[in-house]
């Protein structure tokens, strides 16, 4: 089977989370299906695996309404995007369409990356579900990383699809921490900083713990930096790193007492799972998809209070209770793989080429005169 991924939402400087969903399915994948990539900028490849790729246009181009065009030139069997949003005009293989979550529709903010034109469309699009129901429907099988949002999709019956699973993991190769070794006191957030991450309550919440410091790792502008600095209680140590690298990243969350993610709404929560497999413990907002995804492994507290976010910390001090949620941590997490989502995947191709065959081959109903 021919399959090709579409790798257009790769970022060229650094992995978001798409970008590295996309990017590690595809490494996993090649190994037991032949895979092809369509990429818009070479400069895309830094970050993504060696395996053959064309150049096509920009996910964001007008071009894009006549994408299928090209790919179908490339013989695919089926082709998989890890968005919704690929254009289909006139294809001819069997195609799979992926919607992670439905944050936007309770929390419309685009990001600001996107070109003010698509954060307009952004806002309008989530303003309805049919918009959404009409290009997942252009597929055959819709994918999801979580039973969280498949059930969301149901619930709002956002397509007539067959839906699958095809999951988030971290990355391959991660040692665990010695979990008798303890920890610094520090406490690691990985994410963005737009208001439905809640950063604001771990920020307030550091007043009652001024033996800690909470280092916050990704990008931020300076307004939204400036916004949360006047939250800063007195005493408390918290630092912006505006950015840092994967392998700084790793070093943090070796050494820190956990990882906090009070988000209010999450499509998976990936850095909970990076936590848990290098033995870190987490401290998260009590929310059905961390549920998923962290079991037994998390502290889960309620996101709007900041005293229950620094009493779940503080319960760590306790050396025993660290060790055994840093070593319940490392099994959890073991349970996501790689190898696993491309099977999933996999499982889901040769699905779609089904259906797409028999749908293609299916008498069509004659026309009265």
């Amino acid at each position: 089977m021919k399959i090709v991924i579409d790798a257009r939402f790769t970022r060229t400087d650094h992995h978001d989370g798409i970008s590295r969903y996309g990017s590690s399915l595809i490494a996993a994948t090649a190994k037991i299906a032949d895979v092809t990539m369509l990429v818009n900028d070479e400069r895309q490849l830094a970050l993504l695996p060696d395996v053959p790729h064309v150049m096509v246009n920009s996910p964001l181009s007008p071009l894009e309404l006549f994408v299928a065009r090209k790919v179908n030139t490339l013989g695919a069997d089926v082709v998989v995007c890890p968005m919704q949003t690929m254009g289909t005009l006139g294809r001819n293989y069997a195609l799979i369409l992926t919607l992670h979550d439905l944050i936007y529709y309770e929390h419309p903010t685009p990001p600001g990356f996107l070109p003010a034109p698509v954060r307009l469309l952004w806002r309008l699009y989530h303003k309805a579900f049919w918009p959404q129901r009409v290009l997942l429907n252009r597929a055959d099988i819709v994918a999801t990383i979580s039973r969280t949002t498949e059930a969301l999709m149901a619930k709002y019956r956002l397509t007539r699809r067959p839906v699958r699973i095809v999951g988030n993991a971290p990355q391959p190769g991660q040692s665990p921490r010695d979990p008798v070794a303890g920890a610094d006191k520090s406490l690691v957030y990985m994410g963005s900083f737009m208001p439905y991450k809640n950063v604001e309550t771990m920020i307030r919440g550091m007043a009652e713990l001024p033996d800690y410091t909470l280092h916050l790792l990704s990008r931020i502008t300076p307004q939204r930096r400036a916004e949360l600095e006047v939250l800063i209680p007195n005493g408390a140590k918290v630092e912006f790193h505006n950015g840092v690298t994967d392998d700084e990243y790793e070093e943090l969350l070796r050494r820190a007492t956990a990882l906090i993610s009070l988000s209010k709404a999450e499509g998976y929560g990936l850095p909970l799972v990076e936590s848990m497999a290098l033995g870190t413990p987490v401290v998260a907002s009590d929310t059905p998809i961390f549920r998923e995804v962290g079991a037994d492994a998390v502290t889960y507290v309620d996101p709007e209070s900041p005293a229950d976010f620094a009493a779940a910390v503080a319960a760590l001090d306790d050396s025993v209770l660290w060790e055994q949620r840093s070593r319940r941590s490392v099994e959890r997490a073991a349970e996501f793989n790689w190898d696993e989502s491309a099977r999933q995947l996999l499982a889901a191709a040769e699905e779609a080429v089904a259906l797409h065959r028999n749908k293609r081959h299916s008498p069509q109903p004659k026309v009265e005169q």
